[in-house]
């Protein structure tokens, strides 16, 4: 780990114009690391353009920094960072043509080391928090601004720290970044509680067609939901935490269609020797064991039935 975060403090120190770009459907931890990341180089003297191909969610609009995403990246780079991103497809095309990342910075189990360099480690609660231990051996300052947006990445990638993977770390981790001034409860509240009143017509739709089947306990959301409740987004309004709640239930999934041939489908395991990372890599997915996703090809009854039935398989349920 030393050798590798002495290359990339020189990579970034040679570099003067430099591009991060992280995945589709943004998450909290995707989007915090961006911009936790992207400020500090920039504090460093650094050219930096942020880029999310989907744009950048309301709900994350609050973060020091977001007014600086974009949806398209111009000009040409020294340096391509991806950051909470396992394989360069899951960039949504953001990656500029024929480039190979120079840097690749995640902690999901299935990422590939598609990058240049690569820093991946599944140890980590969240990349946020893989930045939060690295970004002072690389020589980048964690001001009140990018604590904040390091906080956002754990607050989200826990659940408010309520996952398995909430070590003593990240615990450490949150406590320094509140000592530099960060309002903890107004990000998770922002994060974590607060939806719009389109995101909340949304969950009605998906709770309405709520089944359970063989230790399975799942809804889908379509095209006509989403346009019928005014939400934007393309993802479920993290719909899946409150699926992922329902007791006496071994995994939980959303599919949300995505178009007339693509479905996004989300799986968490809700108890300890369910691997959904593994069922996600059958669709050509990935995550974490607790918690995977894969966007499907086909229309949402045909993923609908083969994820189920795949699902059920590895679940040992006939």
């Amino acid at each position: 780990m030393t050798d590798l975060n002495t290359a990339i403090r020189e990579k970034l120190q040679a570099a003067h114009r430099i591009l991060i770009l992280s995945h589709i459907r943004p998450d909290g931890d995707a989007i915090g690391s961006m911009l936790a990341l992207g400020l500090a180089l920039q504090d460093a003297g650094k050219q930096v353009q942020m880029v999310l191909s989907d744009g950048l969610p309301a709900a994350f609009k609050h973060l020091p920094g977001a007014e600086q995403i974009r949806t398209q990246a111009e000009g040409e780079f020294d340096l391509v960072i991806t950051v909470d991103c396992s394989d360069a497809a899951r960039t949504g095309g953001s990656l500029p043509a024929g480039r190979r990342p120079d840097l690749v910075i995640d902690h999901h189990i299935t990422t590939e080391a598609f990058g240049s360099l690569n820093l991946i480690d599944p140890s980590a609660a969240a990349t946020a928090s893989l930045l939060t231990r690295v970004l002072p051996a690389w020589g980048l300052t964690i001001t009140p601004s990018i604590a904040a947006n390091l906080m956002t990445g754990l607050v989200t990638d826990t659940l408010g720290f309520r996952t398995s993977s909430t070590t003593p770390e990240v615990l450490r981790q949150a406590a320094d970044l509140l000592e530099l001034g960060v309002d903890m409860s107004a990000l998770y509240f922002r994060s974590l509680v607060r939806r719009t009143f389109a995101a909340a017509r949304y969950w009605g739709a998906g709770l309405s067609r709520l089944q359970r089947s063989n230790g399975i306990v799942y809804t889908s959301l379509t095209l006509a939901d989403r346009q019928a409740s005014g939400y934007s987004g393309r993802d479920d309004a993290d719909l899946i935490t409150v699926v992922s709640s329902i007791d006496e239930s071994e995994v939980a999934i959303i599919f949300v269609e995505q178009d007339s041939e693509h479905v996004k489908v989300s799986w968490r395991g809700l108890k300890p020797y369910v691997d959904v990372a593994q069922i996600a890599r059958q669709f050509g997915g990935g995550g974490h064991r607790a918690a995977a996703g894969a966007e499907v090809r086909g229309s949402l009854a045909e993923v609908q039935e083969r994820v189920l039935r795949l699902t059920q398989r590895a679940l040992n349920h006939p």
